[in-house]
Order: C-alpha cells, then structure tokens, then sequence
C-alpha cells in the first residue's frame, strides 16, 4: 500500500501529534516527497499540461465552476510543482459561495466510477486560506444529470507545495462518473497541480457467521433481567456512555398529587439503575445535550387535565440543566412561558432553539424561545426572532447546512400546522415558508423523522403515523425529501413493511395499508437506519416488527427480528455506544406502563470480530481539522454519531456526521472533520470506525467544539463554515400572524376523554373505525385493552359507556 506523507496538522491536533514523540515529529518535519507507485490515475489531464479548444482560457478536461456574490480570477501559472503548469483560483472579495477548477462534467473527461467503490483523490497545493474544500460532484447513469456529492476536507494553508489526499466515502448506487476540485470560499489564492484520482482496490474478506442464520440475517433481541424503575418518557444518552431516563410523574396522577418526581441513570457497565431526585414534574418535558455534554431540559408538566375535559395539560416555565459528573439537576432561568411537549434543536453556535407545546393555561404556545450558550440562559422574548406561530406538540425541527430550520411535518398530537405540512424556517429572515409533497399531513401525529445518514446528505426520511383526533388505522407511508435540492420537496418512499398487530384478541398480521405510529428510528454506526416498535391506533394495538431502512438504496430490509415487549406511547429506542440499540417504555391508554427493557443486538455484531479504535491522539476536536486514530485493522469508514435524547419518536438531533478518511498505513488513518458546525453541532460524540462489512468498533467519545486554546500559538487559522445554496428556489414565504399571546387549542388534544377514570387514563374520544358506535362494542374494546372493569364518570357521558346510570362507566 502506497504511503503518503501527511501534512501538518491545525491547533490542537499539532500539539498533539508533537507529544507523542519524536516518530510524530517527523511527520510533520519532513519535506513532501513523491508518492510511490499506485494504482492508475483515472484522470485526464491531471497537471493542466493541455490546453483547451482555441478560444478557451481553460486548460482541457477543466471547467470554471461556482456561485455567489464574489470577485474572482482563474489563471493558469507557470509556478507549476512538476511539468509547467498550475491553476490558480483567487477571490478579491467575498459576501458568500465558492470558486473552483473542476474537472469537466462530461463523457471525455469526467472518469468512470463505480457504485460501491471508493477512491482516493489527491492533488499538489499552495493556499493563503484555510477556507478551501475537497468539493466532488456526481452524476446520475439513468438521467445523466449532475449533482453535488459532498465536500471532503479542509486542507490547512500552505506557502510551500504541500500533498492532501482523501478517500470518498463509497459510490452511491447509480451512480456512472464523478468530478471533483478544490473549492476556495475565502478571501485569498488557491495554486493547485498534479492531481489523482486511483480506485481503491481491496477487497475485503467475506464476514463469517458467529451466531445461528437467524441472528445474522435479522439481529437478536433480548429483555434484560433488571427493571427500568422509573415509568420513563424521556432517554438520554450521556457522555459518559450511561442512560438518562426522566419520568417526572410518568403520566401517573397519583405521583404527581404526591410530589412524587423520578429520574434514573442506567450504567450498561454493570446492568443497574441509579434513582435520581429530580425536582419538578418533567413529564413531557423538553431535553437537548448542550456542548459541554450537560442536558438541558425544559418545561414539563404544571398539571394535568381536570375532570371534565374543560382544561387541558399545563406547561412549565422550568428549565434545569442535568450534569452527567455529579447526576444532579441544576435550575437556569426560567422560559418565557410555559411549553409541555416544546421542541429543542440545538443550533451550529451551540444555542438551542424551541417551539411549541401548551402554555400554564393549556393554549398553545406560540413564542420561540432560545437558550444561550455563552450566556448560559434563556433569552428575553424580545432578544428572540418571533414569527407568533404555533408549531404544535414535539414539532420536529431539524438543523440544516445553512442554518435554517426544517420542519418535517412530524408531531405529537393534533393536525399539524395550517399549509403543507412540512416547511423551512430561516430564523434570520424571520420567515416561514411551506415546502410540498408530505402525504396525508394530518396523519403524521407520532411519525419518526431522521435526516438520514450521512448529514452531509441533507435528506430526511418521515416514517408513518396517525391522528390520535380521528383515530384511523397508522399508516405505512415513508416519505423522504432532499434538502440539496433547488426547490425541495418531499417524494414517495417505499411503504412501511408490515408485522403482527395485536388488538387484544392475539397477533394478526397486518394487512392493507395498516402501519404504525409511535415508531422509533435510530441511526446505526453501518449507516442504515433501524424502526421498531409502534402501534396501529391511537395508544393502542402493537405493532410486531422491525425494518433497516438503506439509505443508498431509498428501500426497507422487512422481517428483522421484533422487540417481544410492546412499545407503543411514551416507548423509545436508541443507539447504545457498544452498537446495541436499547428498548424503554409503553404506556397504553389503559394507564399501565411497561417496565421491561430490551436490547437489539444488529446482524453486524454476528459477523466476526470487531475493529477497534486502538488510538485517538486527541478527543478534543475542532471543526475542519484532521485527527489521526489507530485502528487493529483495515476500516472503510468512519462517522460522527450525536448521542439521543429522544421522546415520543421525536429526536431531531439525531445525526450521522461522515468522516472522510485517509490511510495513512493499513492500521493509521487521518480522519477529516467537517468545517461546517451546522452538520455537526458543537458536543459530544460517538466515534465508530466501520470495516467494509459494516462491522463497527466500540465508539469512543470525542468532543467537536471550536477553535483551540492553542491555535493562537500555533499561528494556524481556522476554516469557516463551508456552506451551500441549498434550497435556495423556495415558494413564497408565509405571511406570519400578528403579535398574539397563545393560539387556541381543544383541551382533548391529547385523543383522550377525562369524563371516565382519572387523568392517568386515556379513553379513546374517537374510537378506530372498526369498533361499532355502542356501549357494548366500545366496552368490549375497552376491556379487550384492559381497561379498569369500573371507571367512575365524572360528570357527563359523551361516548355512552354508563347506559345504566350507576356513575362508572362499564359497570
């Protein structure tokens, strides 16, 4: 295997790299030498050495490409670092978008890829700016349409000529030729020769089989023999690699009359729990990991419904921050007002930003609030961009490349918000505007959305749900959109493979176009996507099954293995740093709640031995920067994977950050870290190093942050956010409502009527469709749900459960 002499590394990694002795510090001494011998180069004119047709100031096989609002020059220069030519890009001035020297997209010149391969790309450089990017394109064999692929490095400044080299991740599937150059979006000149495209030509061994055929076709499911002690609605994962799970009351009446407020912290180390005191009702609550690995959590529930339905859930203003160190609740400031059910996006800066939920008096709120990094506290309202909309209950916003908001159209409870269902929200301009193509918008109600590996993608994927108001059978529907499109808008996607359902008489199969919501969807370290759980009707009626979802192939792998435990209304699911994913939580209608918890061990733990990360110099991280891991062998990839902090299916900081490598033997790798914080969020994450068969290692955690103490001293510059025009052809925006307090919500927005039983039971106020409009049938069906044979009536009898007048319902 070839070995490339690496270039210096930035800040912090350099400290690093000059610590461990003096095999480092050659690295980073020697002078640049010739690569010996490789693979052939697969490009044409790699050292502009042609020139192009009469009349073209390009050399051949090379275009001038970019956009923005810059001033820029294109010159080919005699500074050649072989033969005696070079290309060199400067930018003069620069308000936004790139320039560069790409290799021209057409059948002559743009070479050959193949879909599943990889290669490494190369080229000799001098830069003045460290805002410089490995930039690939891609083109589509079926259409033959061109696209941006995605951007791989940031090589640092250099005065003399210095190498970079840098793998693709793998060809995506129908995919017939790429093209690639170094894009300069920076004040400054870009001199580049000599580059190389070589096909990386392992093949890697086949996996062998360590369990039965079973458990490495579909994975293998487990229920631990310790009890979840808390009646948790929230998970969290923390730095630290344990699990905090927040019940507050845990939707129990009974606990919240006493005071009665929980939390625990699971250890996977040992197997145990750990009961936390906590300190005000965070039921429903919102949660967000800040960068420093703490967990913010705001709001909860102020009350329950009353008796008779006329007053709805009440939110907090509470806010507290959870240290994973000490296991203690802290208080910050309080919100501006109350918000159960607030959404809570963590921005590129580290501020998070929320939406939604119901105020103190059950209205909906509609003022967004955000919490401060650096100041370490919610902002006034009035230092807060307000549109003076109402986004619903858990709204799923999720960050994009350029800091705009994507709402995916997946929430909680109720319709959805008034337009298409799914919207992009660019807080500077204060604008909302609707994006199409989202099926069924109000039946969305506990759909899972995910942007979907990689984040560099800018694709989310929006799986089933349903209308807990209407109460139909959950759909199948999947529906993915791509955010890098000019004018994005949502596509069809294969439908939901079907399981068992079991409606109280025993599982059925599904049939038609039953799905499920309550679905959950975790990010695995192969890059595939798994759902699980769910239920057909408004808490009610599991659902039995478990899909990967591939997100090169836009299809499902049905019949994995299924969680025997239901896990339906206030369930999650979520990725564990060992690779596992770990089941929580069921809370039917009939107010019981499951304290079981499952594991899934995924079909790669079955296929042989590991990887392992045997080295990671640094664990402190800065965006665009190269760190080098050691590994016991040969990976193909390697990803950033941000830690849950899911609830109700909702977790829209769920994220897969590729990790562009290079080997530098077989066993040292640098890998390439993102410039852009928007993709990757400042925090802490889990680092998985993956060999070709979609084997992970054990994550090891790393914190991505900002420029380092050391830069300074260092005298390096840090690049700045690489940043595209990305849905930058949207409609028209929204007009935003005028200033208002609240907007108006039914007190039965969370599906239930509080005329029987107390608040900790949820009676259907719509029952699904197949259950006849008389007390018997619903009777039947309460108890079919193991319902309390006796629930008192409080008040009046909307449904008709107490027909002969004895003040309990079903009686």
């Amino acid at each position: 295997m070839r070995i490339p002499i690496r270039r210096a590394r930035r800040g912090r990694r350099r400290a690093a790299l000059l610590a461990v002795g003096a095999m480092a510090g050659g690295l980073l001494l020697t002078a640049p030498q010739q690569a010996t011998a490789g693979p052939p180069n697969l490009l044409t004119n790699p050292g502009f050495e042609t020139a192009g047709a009469p009349g073209s100031d390009m050399p051949s096989c090379w275009s001038k490409s970019g956009w923005g609002n810059n001033d820029f020059t294109f010159t080919t220069v005699a500074d050649a670092h072989s033969g005696t030519k070079a290309m060199r890009v400067a930018l003069t001035r620069r308000v936004d978008g790139d320039r560069k020297a790409l290799v021209t997209e057409n059948t002559a010149c743009a070479p050959a890829a193949v879909p599943g391969k990889q290669y490494d790309l190369s080229t000799w450089y001098k830069s003045t700016t460290p805002d410089v990017s490995v930039t690939v394109f891609r083109r589509e064999a079926t259409t033959g349409a061109w696209q941006y692929w995605t951007d791989l490095q940031n090589p640092p400044v250099s005065a003399g000529w210095a190498r970079t080299e840098v793998r693709t991740p793998v060809v995506p599937p129908n995919t017939d030729k790429i093209a690639w150059g170094l894009s300069v979006y920076g004040v400054g000149t870009l001199t580049t020769d000599d580059y190389a495209m070589e096909e990386v030509g392992t093949t890697p061994p086949a996996p062998t089989c360590t369990g039965t055929p079973e458990q490495c076709a579909k994975g293998k499911w487990e229920v631990i023999p310790a009890k979840n002690p808390t009646r948790s609605m929230h998970a969290v994962v923390l730095k630290n690699g344990k699990v905090l799970l927040i019940a507050g009351s845990g939707n129990d009446i009974a606990q919240f009359n006493a005071g009665t407020f929980t939390s625990a912290v699971y250890d996977p180390a040992n197997g145990s729990f750990k009961t936390i005191p906590t300190p005000v009702d965070m039921f429903c609550a919102g949660h967000v990991q800040l960068s420093d690995g703490r967990v913010l959590v705001m709001s909860g529930n102020k009350g329950y419904p009353s008796a008779d339905g006329t007053i709805g859930y009440q939110g907090l203003k509470d806010s507290y921050v959870f240290d994973p160190a000490t296991e203690k609740y802290t208080r910050t400031n309080d919100m501006n007002g109350g918000h159960w059910y607030p959404s809570a996006t963590v921005l590129g800066n580290g501020d998070v930003i929320s939406f939604g939920g119901l105020k103190e008096d059950s209205t909906g709120n509609v003022t967004a609030e955000k919490f401060s990094a650096a100041q370490h506290k919610w902002l006034p309202m009035g230092e807060v961009n307000q549109t003076w909309s109402y986004w619903g209950l858990y709204p799923s916003m999720i960050l994009m490349q350029d800091g705009r908001l994507f709402y995916s159209g997946s929430h909680t409870f109720g319709n959805g918000t008034p337009g298409t269902g799914a919207s992009v929200y660019n807080y500077d301009a204060n604008t909302i505007t609707d994006v199409p193509g989202l099926r069924n918008k109000d039946q969305r109600d506990e759909s899972a959305s995910v942007l979907l590996p990689p984040a560099q993608d800018q694709r989310v994927l929006t799986i089933g749900g349903g209308n807990n108001e209407t109460n139909p059978a959950a759909n199948r529907l999947t529906d993915i959109i791509d955010l890098k499109k000019p004018s994005p808008a949502y596509t069809a996607g294969p439908d939901l493979p079907q399981g068992l359902v079991d409606q109280g008489a025993g599982k059925r199969p599904q049939t038609g176009a039953e799905g499920k919501m309550y679905v959950s969807a975790v990010l695995l370290p192969d890059g595939k996507v798994l759902e699980t759980g769910g239920a057909l009707h408004d808490r009610a009626d599991p659902v039995f099954e478990a899909s990967f979802f591939d997100p090169a192939t836009n299809t499902y792998q049905p019949g994995l293995a299924t969680d025997p435990v239901p896990r339906t209304y206030h369930s999650a699911s979520f990725l564990m740093p060992d690779g596992r994913v770990m089941s929580v939580g069921d809370n039917p209608g009939n107010g019981t709640y499951n304290h079981n918890v499952s594991i899934y061990t995924p079909p790669y733990l079955f296929k042989g031995p590991r990887p392992q990360i045997t080295s990671v110099i640094d664990t402190q991280w800065v965006y665009g920067d190269t760190q080098r891991i050691t590994v016991n062998r040969a990976i193909a990839k390697a990803e950033l994977i941000r830690p849950a902090a899911v609830t109700h299916s909702s977790d829209p900081n769920q994220r897969f950050v590729d990790l562009p490598l290079t080997v530098v033997n077989g066993t040292t790798v640098d890998l390439n870290v993102t410039s852009n914080p928007n993709l990757a969020p400042p925090g802490w994450y889990m680092l998985f190093a993956v060999d070709a068969n979609g084997v992970p290692s054990i994550a090891q955690w790393v914190h991505l942050g900002g420029a380092p103490a050391l830069a300074a001293f260092s005298g390096e510059q840090q690049p700045a956010p690489h940043e595209h025009t990305f849905a930058d052809k949207l409609g028209p925006a929204k007009k935003n409502p005028a200033k208002r307090d609240s907007a108006p919500v039914s007190p039965k927005i969370a599906g239930c009527d509080r005329h029987y039983g107390t608040a900790t039971l949820c009676v259907p106020t719509v029952f699904p469709a197949e259950v006849k409009n008389t007390p018997k049938a619903r009777c039947d069906w309460l108890a079919a749900h193991k319902y309390p044979q006796r629930m008192k009536v409080n008040g009046s009898d909307p449904l008709r459960l107490d027909p002969d007048r004895n003040g309990f319902a079903c009686g």
